[in-house]
């Protein structure tokens, strides 16, 4: 409960709410124009349902209140979204300051540094919170997660809840949207985390330097002051530049091949296993992982940096890197029995299918196998990366399935013409299905003992957004029931 100052005096709300639907007896609603929705317009729903204040963003909305429902606290705001964060955290009794924040943003590796280090944190015995793309985790509780990073309101409720189970610590990620949209409002970050930056969505912030802009607030603080500690990959172009802009007494740089302050050294990996040794400011250590692959390297480096500024030994950082478990979607292996290695995975630009099927093409050494590579692109999202991810795929499979991946709005064979043009400028055979269940089957059964399938494009997702319609779907369900199939 907490007391708020609107026209018409003061007024005691025991709950926020941005979406009329949710609003109960005794909540404050805030009304707010977002990019393709604007909450004002459910005012009346919101009042309808019990809210005894309302804040807005429009004038209109606040004349119109003060006139028509007199009974109403109302109060005119400038920014919709920070009124949200900043009630929410009144009203919730500020359960941000009560957590260690730590933030992860970048294109690609932002979950499983989540994961991981999340992971070290528990295993050194500390109670945490984690809100992601794939889980939340409440104190050891898992949930689903609707959103990469929810809104602000919605964040300091999984917080709240946390601090009532005992956490101190919390792991999330940011997206660059929510940044630039300012969900994070008010977040005191203690390390933040930079992965690193390739094309993607830029259906939303029209170049790469809008993009990289809007990642960068997480360092230049968001309603609140810089993270205490900088943890940034040195190896990334995009790394790099952020790297020369922040104060070395407040950063942690790391890479494989760059001069960070945590580095990898003599880099061993083979299927389900990653072993290397970590140089640090205070020593080195060896690194050993479930999790396969040089971009998992990197995923290592940045959450042992950001597990090290949060006060863990070395000693506790690689324990905590050996008892990680499997991340979902991020290639998770499908059991098989014939001699096929089954992987799905969420690489959906370029660049991942890159680091996807080089990972592949390094433990396919060993079997003399092929790579068989099924992706398909999202619709309604930037379309030149297309063409990209089609060459990408061509040039490093023996084999491409092309197929659909959320199309959402636009036809399914639209979107793959645009990436076929790009695989043709590969000479690799591709076949095509926009039948998403059909070419995984397609895909498998074109495997031979010693090939590895890649499955890319959905990882941990349990749907399918159509034109008008979102179906259940699942490319690890449908690859085991391929497999079981086929025997």
């Amino acid at each position: 409960m907490a007391t708020l100052a609107c026209a018409g005096g003061p007024v005691e709300v025991t709950g926020v709410a941005y979406d009329s639907r949710r609003v109960v007896r005794g909540d404050l609603f805030v009304a707010m124009r977002g990019g393709s929705s604007d909450g004002n317009r459910y005012i009346e729903a919101a009042v309808a349902h019990g809210a005894l204040a309302v804040m807005t963003d429009s004038r209109e909305a606040y004349e119109k209140v003060r006139q028509e429902h007199p009974e109403i606290a109302a109060a005119l705001v400038e920014h919709g979204r920070r009124a949200l964060a900043e009630a929410s955290s009144a009203v919730m009794g500020h359960p941000q300051r009560k957590l260690a924040l730590s933030a992860a943003t970048g294109t690609n590796g932002k979950t499983t540094t989540a994961f991981l280090l999340e992971e070290m944190l528990r295993s050194a015995g500390r109670t945490c919170v984690l809100i992601g793309t794939i889980e939340t985790h409440v104190a050891g509780e898992v949930r689903e997660s609707p959103h990469t990073t929810p809104e602000s309101r919605d964040v300091l409720e999984i917080f709240a809840e946390g601090v009532t189970a005992g956490a101190t610590e919390a792991v999330m990620e940011m997206s660059s949207h929510a940044l630039e949209q300012e969900r994070v409002w008010g977040l005191p970050v203690e390390v933040g985390i930079f992965t690193n930056l390739t094309q993607d969505h830029l259906d939303y912030h029209g170049t790469m330097e809008n993009y990289f802009a809007a990642k960068t607030r997480l360092f230049e603080g968001v309603g609140a002051p810089p993270p205490r500690v900088a943890v940034v990959n040195v190896d990334d172009a995009f790394g790099a530049r952020l790297a020369a802009s922040i104060d070395r007494s407040q950063m942690l740089r790391y890479g494989v091949v760059g001069s960070g302050e945590f580095r990898a050294e003599d880099v061993r990996m083979r299927a389900g296993e990653t072993r290397f040794r970590m140089m640090t400011p205070v020593g080195a250590v060896e690194m050993r992982s479930s999790l396969t692959g040089h971009v998992n390297v990197y995923n290592l480096l940045a959450a042992s940096a950001a597990a090290w500024a949060r006060g863990m030994s070395l000693e506790q950082i690689a324990a905590g890197a050996a008892s990680g478990a499997q991340v979902p979607g991020r290639f998770e292996v499908v059991p098989s029995k014939n001699g096929v290695t089954v992987v799905v995975d969420y690489a959906h630009t370029d660049d991942a299918l890159r680091n996807l099927i080089s990972l592949a093409r390094e433990l396919e050494k060993e079997s003399s196998g092929r790579v068989i590579t099924l992706f398909g692109c999202g619709g309604d999202r930037d379309r030149t990366k297309r063409p990209k991810m089609g060459r990408a795929a061509g040039e490093g499979s023996d084999l491409v399935v092309l197929t659909s991946d959320n199309p959402r709005s636009e036809e399914p064979m639209a979107i793959i013409a645009e990436a076929l043009a790009g695989v043709k400028e590969t000479e690799t055979e591709c076949l095509v299905e926009p039948d998403r269940a059909k070419a995984i089957g397609i895909a498998i059964r074109a495997a031979r003992s010693g090939d590895i399938v890649l499955l890319a494009g959905k990882g941990h997702e349990k749907v399918q957004v159509l034109k008008g319609a979102t179906v259940p779907f699942d490319d690890v369900a449908v690859a085991a029931g391929v497999l079981k199939e086929i025997g």
